[in-house]
C-alpha cells in the first residue's frame, strides 16, 4: 500500500481535516497568530553600491531577526517564473507520474518525492508534499530525483541554480566581512564552491480547515542559510518576540533566513518560522539549503574565539 499524499487528501476534504492533521491547541495558527499585525521584516537592496551599508543592515538582520529579504538580487525574473511554472507543473501531474520520484521506504537520502519529512510530534502531520533535490556541486546531483516531465525542468532548475552563485557569494562575503573577518572567509569555512544546495519544493494543497492545520510546524533550518522564493499565496509565518505574525512579502524578493550555522560563534542566530495554509489558493514555496558537505567538520571560526569569547558550540 502506498503512502496517502495530502495532494490526494486534499482532494476529499470539502469541510473537515482527518484528525491527524488538527494541530494542538497551543499551535493552531487561529489561536496563535498575533492578528492584524504583519511583520516587516528588513528588506535590503543588494545593488547598493555603498557595501558597508548593505553588511550593516545584512549584520542587523542576522543577529536580531534571523530573516530578511533582498531586493535586486541579480536573479532575473524570467528564471524566478520559469522555475515556479515548472515546479508547479511537477506537482499537477498524475499521482503514478510523481510516484517514480518518491523515496524508497527505509531511505536515509531526503531527496525525491515525499510527503512526511519532520518527526511527527504527538503524530500531527502537516499539510504539505513535498520534492527536494540538490541543484549544486554537480558531483552531488543525483538526477533521479530530477522530473522528466515537464521537459524543460532541468534547463529552468539548472539556470536558477547557475544565478544562485551570485547571491550566495555576496550574502557569505556580507556575512563574513560584517564578523571581522575577510570576504571569503565564512563561505570557505563551510566549504567554499563545495558547498550544497538543496532545493526543496513544498507544495501546500488548498485546506478547508487552515485554522487548525499547519503547512510545515515550528522548526530553525538546519542550513547555514536559507533563500527562498513563495508563490503569492501568504503563508510563512516568523516567531518574534514569543509571538507568531505573518510575513510580509515584498514582490520580486527573496526571502533569507539565518540557518543553525556555528562558524559565527552565536552572532547570527537561526529564526523559529513556520508555514499556514490556505483554504482557497494553493500556497507553493521553493527554498534552497545551503549547507557544507556532508564530510565537513564545521565549528566556530577561529579567528572569532578567544578568551573573553570562548566557542559556544562545539564543532561538528
Amino acid at each position: 500500500m502506498g503512502v496517502e499524499r495530502v495532494q490526494e487528501i486534499a482532494n476529499f476534504s470539502k469541510e473537515t481535516i482527518p484528525e491527524e492533521f488538527i494541530r494542538t491547541t497551543y499551535e493552531q495558527p487561529a489561536l496563535t497568530t498575533v492578528q492584524g499585525t504583519v511583520l516587516e521584516v528588513p528588506v535590503i537592496d543588494l545593488s547598493d553600491p555603498d557595501e558597508e551599508k548593505v553588511v550593516r543592515a545584512i549584520v542587523d538582520a542576522s543577529s536580531n531577526w534571523g530573516m530578511f529579504q533582498v531586493v535586486n538580487h541579480g536573479i532575473p525574473h524570467e528564471t524566478v517564473r520559469k522555475l515556479k511554472e515548472v515546479g508547479k507543473a511537477f506537482f499537477e501531474l498524475p499521482p503514478h507520474e510523481k510516484e517514480a520520484y518518491a523515496k524508497s521506504p527505509g531511505s536515509q537520502s531526503i531527496e525525491g518525492y515525499g510527503t512526511k519529512l519532520q518527526r511527527e510530534v504527538e503524530g500531527k502531520k502537516a499539510w504539505v508534499d513535498h520534492l527536494f533535490h540538490k541543484i549544486w556541486p554537480p558531483s552531488e546531483i543525483n538526477y533521479q530525483f530530477w522530473p522528466k516531465n515537464p521537459p524543460s525542468y532541468r534547463k529552468n532548475n539548472e539556470e536558477y541554480a547557475k544565478h544562485m552563485h551570485g547571491v550566495v557569494d555576496k550574502l557569505f562575503r556580507c556575512l563574513s566581512l560584517g564578523l571581522g573577518l575577510e570576504g571569503n572567509e565564512m563561505k570557505e569555512a563551510m566549504g567554499g564552491d563545495n558547498m550544497v544546495y538543496l532545493l526543496k519544493i513544498n507544495y501546500y494543497p488548498k485546506c478547508p480547515r487552515p485554522d487548525l492545520a499547519l503547512g510545515v510546524p515550528a522548526h530553525t533550518d538546519m542550513s547555514a542559510i536559507t533563500i527562498l522564493v513563495p508563490n503569492d499565496v501568504q503563508g510563512l509565518q516568523a516567531c518574534k518576540d514569543d509571538h507568531w505574525y505573518d510575513v510580509e512579502y515584498i514582490p520580486n524578493a527573496l526571502i533569507v533566513h539565518i540557518g543553525d550555522q556555528i562558524v559565527s560563534n552565536g552572532k547570527y542566530k537561526s529564526v523559529l518560522h513556520r508555514a499556514k495554509v490556505n483554504k482557497e489558493k494553493t500556497r507553493i514555496s521553493w527554498p534552497v539549503f545551503v549547507e557544507p558537505p556532508s564530510d565537513l567538520e564545521v565549528g566556530p571560526h577561529p579567528k572569532l574565539v578567544n578568551e573573553a569569547n570562548p566557542p559556544k558550540f562545539k564543532s561538528k
